[in-house]
């Protein structure tokens, strides 16, 4: 496994490491013993980094199950603030909210704490304050944000140090290339990419008309209907190719992809069971040559990736985030 500094002390943390939002069951059943197994394989396999969330339905409870044994000692245990029934980010709610986070995962602090969104009903300084307070009362080592732009990160700087980003980027959304990641790199901010797989698009694994149960949170996303899912099928097909020339599956290939950039700390992938856990082992230390970088472009250059940013504005982008057609009703979700 490969290890990169996360922080600017020199934390290093695992390249590729174990996101849970699948524990909670938002992608299909699970049960605990599952959890128990993949947490387990990620960590004897050498990911030292578990990322979870309050929103994330029971995925933190059964992350604190899968921790026990003397597991929690080893890996970079990180989890997110918001309770998506009351959006609530005041300072009395996010101490809430890490007391039910500690109890969930029964540890005694997390080694990050991470406001999962930005939200303007809230001053960002208040959040920040309270993010830094828990910070002084040990019960989190460094603090994080998610999906913020940089706009967003600077005015979270000039309260409090920010330590991580946690960004959607994968190869169908790269909008954080253009600002958000020499941002970061400049800041000394980590960055862990989540969704490197497109909730699945970029695995390879589905035909055009395929239908998601209706307990899989892609049945509702538009992405995974109709014409849309067709031409994502499409374009894994053709990426799938070049991932197969390399000898690589197109997940391990996704997943290296991302890793080619230096600025990209780790990469949050998600597994329903150890096999796949297994798989994604496979990424860490893909060379691209620049010939096959242009290939990939050149699929990816006209691929439309049906985006919304973080006040609910949606819009219809290419892959590399410039807009070309409003939509409507957006397919994403927070992950």
């Amino acid at each position: 496994m490969e290890y990169r500094q996360l922080t600017r002390d020199g934390t290093k943390v695992s390249a590729i490491g174990l996101g849970t939002w699948p524990f909670g069951g938002g992608m299909g059943a699970i049960d605990d013993q599952s959890v128990i197994a993949i947490t387990r394989a990620a960590i004897d396999n050498g990911i030292n980094l578990i990322d979870t969330a309050q929103v994330y339905g029971v995925s933190e409870e059964r992350l604190g199950k899968a921790l026990k044994d003397g597991y929690r000692n080893r890996c970079f245990l990180a989890t997110k603030v918001w309770r998506e029934q009351d959006n609530d980010y005041s300072p009395p709610a996010i101490y809430a909210a890490m007391e039910d986070s500690l109890r969930k995962l029964n540890v005694d602090y997390v080694d990050l704490y991470q406001i999962h969104h930005p939200d303007p009903s809230f001053p960002i300084d208040q959040t920040m304050e309270a993010l830094e307070r828990l910070r002084e009362q040990g019960k989190t080592r460094y603090i994080g944000v998610s999906n913020f732009w940089v706009e967003h990160m600077e005015e979270a700087l000039k309260t409090a140090p920010l330590h991580t980003n946690q960004p959607r980027y994968n190869m169908l959304d790269r909008r954080v290339e253009a600002e958000v990641l020499p941002f970061c790199e400049r800041n000394g901010i980590g960055v862990m990419a989540h969704s490197p797989l497109a909730k699945g698009l970029l695995t390879g694994r589905y035909r055009v008309g395929h239908v998601f149960p209706e307990d899989d949170e892609r049945a509702r996303l538009t992405r995974f209907r109709g014409e849309p899912f067709a031409h994502y099928v499409n374009v894994a097909v053709q990426l799938k190719q070049i991932a197969a020339d390399k000898g690589l599956s197109l997940i391990q290939m996704a997943v290296g992809w991302l890793l080619r950039l230096p600025s990209v700390s780790c990469v949050l992938v998600g597994a329903k069971h150890p096999g796949q856990v297994t798989e994604h082992l496979g990424a860490a230390g893909v060379a691209f040559t620049a010939d096959e970088l242009d290939r990939i472009d050149t699929i990816l250059e006209n691929t439309p990736a049906t985006l919304y940013d973080d006040y609910g504005r949606n819009y219809l982008s290419n892959s590399r985030g410039f807009m070309i057609a409003h939509k409507g009703k957006d397919d994403g979700g927070i992950q």
